[in-house]
């Protein structure tokens, strides 16, 4: 029988719109529906929307609202910003550093290209899912265009070192201006860092930037590149001039109004991470007391305050999502997009997570609205539901 409490702990593969954000966007759909294009009123009304969010996203990350380019998602994001910088860049260079532990639009982005004659570098992250910034700097060749790192990893929750990372692409640039004409260019997924810690383009001395509004309680189909003065791109959609031409296309106004107004809140709101913080680690220290052979994916230490991966062991970890969902317990086996995939995850498998450990993974990822019931809960109902997987397991 399936249960009428509700507990929703899959915020990483997204967050219900925020009320506010839903009621910044209502104008925009009702009388302010021109085409920002347009030189009539109308018009003039739906592109003064369109750069007041560019500006107000331009703000949330240290940046002026020219650098920001919007775009459908963090998906078109990460493809723009890896195939404009290899395309553009590939007279000087064919070679692209990234991790093993990217998002799928990142790895299949590098798996199409590598078919097209670039040539790609995967580092392997440590036991913890980070990359080690000495390593990016041994995989450089005087080939290198781009290295694409993501900032918070979607399955585990690790916090990469983003800010390090950039320094040896800086420093190997600054040596690099006497023997070679190229640039190195330095991207990273932020899709999952935006509202979980605070971003600063500046700070962290990145060239691109990838973020979703769906991720931090906005509409879905929108998200923005962020590209730093300078940084040569070719253009991603031909047609039109909007997006400083790299973008062509009438600009979706009500989701970018929501965005900004998602993004206005995420930003305001960054030290309600830190209840969550203590949920998560609630969850995770009462799951641990109750059920024997569980493993924690990653270093809680080192990840984002929302995100917990457990391993069970003996468990088919889609079997237990489909038996919390009957409970009315909403997580992930993985990430979003891998789901149903027969084998273990990639990020775990790249991490050097045992098979019978991996194939158990649940991802737990809580949000704003997450409860300290929400917690005792999951806590009181997911040890049967693994004790009673592991017992079929056995008999079967």
């Amino acid at each position: 029988m399936t249960s009428q409490r509700s507990v929703y702990l899959d915020f990483n593969a997204t967050t219900p719109p925020h009320p506010e954000a839903l009621e910044a966007m209502l104008p925009y759909y009702k009388d302010n529906y021109g085409n920002a294009s347009a030189l009539h009123r109308k018009g003039r009304a739906a592109y003064a929307a369109l750069e007041e969010s560019r500006t107000i996203i331009g703000d949330c990350l240290g940046t002026e609202s020219v650098d920001i380019i919007f775009t459908s998602g963090g998906t078109e994001s990460n493809n723009f910003a890896i195939r404009g910088t290899a395309f553009k860049n590939r007279k000087l260079g064919n070679h692209i550093i990234t991790s093993s532990i990217e998002h799928l639009s990142v790895l299949e982005v590098c798996r199409s290209l590598k078919l097209e004659g670039f040539d790609i570098t995967y580092l392997k992250p440590d036991k913890c899912g980070l990359i080690n910034p000495a390593d990016v700097e041994k995989a450089i060749k005087d080939t290198t265009i781009l290295v694409s790192v993501m900032h918070v990893n979607n399955e585990v929750g690790t916090i990469e070192p983003i800010k390090e990372i950039a320094k040896v692409v800086k420093r190997t640039n600054e040596n690099q201006k006497l023997k070679t004409e190229n640039r190195i260019y330095f991207h990273t997924d932020s899709v999952q860092a935006m509202g979980k810690i605070a971003l600063d383009v500046e700070e962290l001395g990145i060239d691109l930037l990838s973020i979703s509004a769906h991720k931090i309680y906005g509409p879905k189909g929108i998200g923005a590149l962020y590209i730093r003065k300078g940084t040569e791109i070719q253009p991603y959609c031909y047609g039109g001039h909007q997006e400083r031409n790299l973008r062509a296309g009438t600009e979706n106004i009500p989701a970018i109004a929501g965005f900004a107004k998602a993004a206005e809140l995420a930003v305001m709101n960054l030290k309600e991470n830190k209840r969550i913080g203590m949920l998560r680690d609630s969850l995770c220290k009462g799951l641990l007391s109750r059920i024997g052979d569980v493993k924690i994916n990653g270093d809680l230490n080192k990840g984002a305050s929302n995100t917990l991966s457990l391993a069970f062991a003996g468990v088919d970890a889609d079997s237990l999502a489909v038996n919390m969902d009957i409970k009315g317990i909403f997580a992930s086996a993985g990430s979003a997009c891998t789901s149903g995939a027969p084998e273990a995850s990639r990020v775990l498998e790249a991490m050097g997570i045992e098979p019978r450990y991996a194939k158990g993974s649940i991802r737990f990822s809580l949000g704003i609205s997450t409860t300290d019931s929400d917690i005792s809960y999951c806590i009181e109902t997911i040890p049967a539901l693994v004790e009673h997987l592991r017992l079929t397991h056995i008999n079967t």
